[in-house]
């Protein structure tokens, strides 16, 4: 009799057939600690690789369905079961492996399309998410509808067979750089706000789309305002069903949660690392002993959260819903990327003042100022906070 499948001995077997191909087909290049965005692949059609081993190692990746190893190999997924995935992802820890694609189509629109998609858009659009061919924005927030997202205003007029959309939206992720936005766009004006609301996807080519760069306090920014000066949007581009899309995007949040609070486990050089490069050792350790325990409370807080991290992400794939969990995920790992940021100041002391590419690494300042917009963007820590406590701890009144 065979072995069952997932069973321990097929598992054994997997990994070491994993490891065997991660470490012959990763470049060395991409077992380093990512150091600035030049490093994370985005893919897309105006795509720029910072070298060759970047492109390679998402080429071979996307071969084999491992940029999403988890979904259905009939649109170019992996196809791995959810021990199968937890494996590959443990041994690309363990070699110190990049993620080969970082992708809005991946960590939101993807679980979206698989759900609520028909065939023809899953089978045009899920492989070139895949492939990391096209990369995909948001158009969520709006001027007058940020945290009260129902509140928005962009319309989208039925013409027959397409949408006329007008409006604007803002803090689109870069908008200026995306080939497709994923959008919700105001269908009906009766009844509640949360109804009347469409999900649609099309072209950023699309003639009367245009952007405008917004700028931080960091000098650097990826966001941009949306504007939509009566851009045709085909019928067959909307997602599930007409004034429906209210249920699309919470779900879509979900998601985006999940993935703003993995800034908390995100691969960069250990504080510890960076405390002896910069500090340097007396008798074995830092002499300060306030930033030594720091360091160390942070280090265990952010091994805690990573596990957590993947036992969700686990259940997620498995087809559980995650539900208020992801406000929590955001929330924690939003004010554990603020914590880095602010440990890491402390260790660079003067040093951490340079102040000019927002892209370099020595640039501490902007990518600390920049952490500050991680307790908004996607729904602001008050907002979380709120959801907990109402859905997760049912506090009265609240």
């Amino acid at each position: 009799m065979s072995a069952p499948l997932n069973s321990d001995q097929t598992l054994a077997a997997f990994r070491r057939d994993t490891r065997a191909w991660l470490e012959a087909n990763c470049p060395a290049e991409m077992r380093q600690p990512i150091v600035d965005e030049y490093d994370v692949c985005w893919g897309g059609r105006r795509a720029q690789f910072k070298n060759d081993a970047q492109r390679v190692w998402l080429e071979k990746m996307a071969e084999r369905g491992w940029t999403v190893p988890e979904w259905p190999k009939q649109y170019g997924g992996g196809g791995l079961s959810k021990d199968e995935a937890r494996v590959l992802r443990e041994e690309m820890a363990a070699l110190k492996c990049r993620p080969p694609l970082t992708s809005f189509g991946i960590s939101m629109l993807g679980p979206a399309l698989l759900k609520y998609g028909n065939e023809k858009q899953k089978s045009e659009h899920i492989p070139k998410i895949v492939r990391g061919e096209i990369r995909w924005c948001q158009g969520y927030s709006e001027p007058g509808a940020g945290s009260d997202l129902a509140s928005l205003k962009t319309r989208a007029e039925d013409q027959g067979d397409h949408f006329l959309v007008n409006g604007s939206k803002i803090w689109t992720s870069y908008g200026d750089q995306a080939d497709w936005i994923f959008c919700l766009v105001r269908t009906s004006f009766t009844g509640k706000k949360q109804e009347g609301i469409s999900f649609v996807l099309f072209d950023m080519e699309s003639p009367g789309v245009s952007t405008r760069p917004i700028r931080l306090i960091s000098g650097y920014s990826p966001f941009t305002q949306t504007f939509f000066d009566n851009v045709k949007v085909p019928k067959e581009n909307l997602l599930g069903e007409l004034n429906k899309g209210w249920t699309i995007a919470k779900y879509l949040l979900t998601h985006e949660r999940n993935m703003i609070g993995g800034m908390g486990t995100q691969r960069v050089t250990p504080l510890s690392q960076l405390a002896i490069r910069n500090l340097g050792l007396t008798a074995g350790r830092l002499s300060e002993p306030a930033l030594r325990t720091d360091i160390a409370r942070f280090e265990m807080d952010a091994l805690a959260f990573a596990l957590t991290m993947n036992r969700v992400t686990d259940e997620a794939k498995a087809g559980n819903e995650t539900g208020a969990m992801s406000s929590m995920l955001k929330y924690y790992g939003t004010e554990l990327n603020k914590r880095r940021a602010e440990l890491t100041m402390s260790v660079a002391g003067s040093e951490g003042l340079k102040f000019g590419d927002a892209h370099s690494e020595e640039q501490l300042a902007a990518m600390w100022l920049r952490t500050k917009a991680n307790s908004i963007e996607g729904g602001t820590s008050e907002i979380q906070l709120n959801i907990i406590a109402k859905n997760v701890l049912r506090l009265p009144g609240a």
